[in-house]
């Protein structure tokens, strides 16, 4: 039952369309999301719950209580309330942001963008003060058809009808992946403006060849069954993330309530990290997203790290993301580097900036997820894994391995294997599976089962 309503359980986190965003009202824009009576203070957050690449900023900070605890530790005179405001996407939490009513919010990159251009056009700056979740390579977003599809690479897409949420990333690693195969994104194909969860009822339906969207589609449709990958978004090798963005006058009215938050969401981050499974336990629990996608993207070695640092990659990965919406139609231009501002994330963390801004993702690593464990096991590779599997088949929860090329996570039982000599090599989509067949003599792909059966 649980799997039963989840899609509309998901399809809350969709996006609205960006000209909507646009003409949506400004209502009591001389406001203040900051309420109360001078002691008593509330402060306002914009979350995603159904976003579990924002957790550490929305819905698994909020079940760790640490904002709270540590605001009633300020000790400024103040008494602090936090109004947790969950909504299906970022559009709302911009439009409220710009209206005075909240105070923080967190979203993905490209409705970042959309944070900053709306907070320009009407006066009421936002500014990008930490990141999220992200993937320096940009695999976050994928692209996929129905299970039995017979399109196997990008150019099979050309003059078929795709279904992405036009103005996000998963639309730009669209426009992108095409532009790469020689495809004219405007021309080339039919693309359908559609929430995620339309997309994948009609993909479901045969109405749409393909779906290109963000975590946790891709991952939630492969793992039900419903979809399988054919475009891996890191493929692009250009990061996509999401951020933490407040408004201006805010942050400056109570920079240590700002730095406060960060700091929590540092605190959840290292929570994280060091509990992974419990982690995606609760944010299994309060979105009803399955555990086991959610530590696809936010385990160990998920698709997604994370960390508060606004690095350098990010900032140039988000000012190229600018032309994709000037192309479309649905921003202008955007000073990215006055929309930045790491100043609170810097006084938050203090020494710790320095260390986590040069930190790496983790090395790719394969890992199981046995039945009732509350810790994964890692292999230093996909065959040590198959290995496991093949000798404990019932006692598996979930399997996942890196793709050879890119790096990003898949479930086991959905990858394309390759057999090279006595390696097994795991890829996210066939066209990649094939460019390595194909570049070493020998190789071939084999099934899920052969390579159990050749691991074992």
């Amino acid at each position: 039952m649980k799997r039963a309503v989840l899609a509309n359980a998901l399809a809350q986190r969709t996006a609205l369309p960006v000209a909507a965003l646009l003409l949506l009202p400004l209502t009591a824009c001389g406001s203040s999301a900051e309420a109360g009576d001078g002691k008593n203070v509330t402060i306002t957050i914009g979350y995603q719950s159904k976003t579990i690449n924002t957790v550490t900023a929305g819905t698994l900070l909020r079940s760790l209580g640490y904002f709270e605890r540590d605001l009633n530790a300020l000790n400024d005179g103040h008494t602090y309330k936090v109004d947790w405001q969950d909504y299906a996407t970022g559009a709302p939490i911009t439009a409220q942001m710009t209206a005075g009513k909240i105070d923080i919010g967190s979203m993905g990159d490209f409705p970042l963008l959309i944070n900053a251009a709306r907070g320009k056009q009407l006066g009421r700056p936002t500014r990008l003060v930490s990141v999220t979740g992200y993937n320096l390579s940009g695999g976050l977003n994928t692209i996929v058809t129905s299970p039995d599809s017979k399109l196997a690479s990008l150019a099979d897409l050309k003059g078929k009808k795709v279904s992405t949420s036009v103005g996000s990333a998963a639309d730009g690693t669209l426009v992108r992946a095409l532009q790469r195969a020689g495809i004219d994104p405007d021309k080339g194909i039919e693309k359908l403006n559609q929430q995620p969860a339309v997309g994948a009822s009609a993909l479901s339906a045969g109405s749409a060849d393909a779906l290109s969207q963000f975590v946790a589609w891709p991952g939630l449709l492969a793992f039900q069954g419903k979809a399988k990958a054919l475009y891996d978004g890191a493929e692009l090798n250009l990061p996509t993330f999401h951020g933490v963005t407040a408004r201006e006058d805010f942050a400056k009215q109570r920079p240590a309530v700002l730095e406060t938050f960060l700091k929590a969401q540092s605190e959840a981050t290292d929570y994280l990290d060091a509990h992974p499974v419990a982690a995606a336990e609760s944010v299994a629990k309060a979105t009803g997203l399955p555990a086991e996608v959610v530590y696809l993207y936010n385990g160990a070695h998920g698709i997604s790290t994370f960390d508060p640092a606004i690095k350098p990659q990010l900032i140039s990965a988000l000012k190229q993301d600018v032309s994709v919406l000037k192309s479309a139609k649905l921003t202008g231009d955007i000073d990215v580097d006055a929309f930045v501002d790491d100043q609170y994330v810097k006084n938050a963390l203090g020494a710790d900036y320095a260390q986590q801004l040069a930190s790496t993702p983790p090395a790719a690593a394969s890992d199981v997820w046995p039945k009732g464990a509350e810790k994964t096991l890692s292999f230093k590779s996909p065959d040590q894994l198959l290995s496991y599997v093949a000798r404990h088949k019932d006692g598996i929860r979930a399997a996942y391995v890196p793709d050879a090329t890119t790096g990003t996570l898949w479930f086991a039982d959905k990858a394309i294997w390759v057999a090279d000599g006595k390696q097994l090599l795991p890829f996210v989509a066939p066209e990649t599976a094939r460019a390595y067949v194909a570049a070493h003599g020998g190789a071939r792909v084999v099934t899920y089962t052969d390579a159990l059966g050749r691991a074992s």
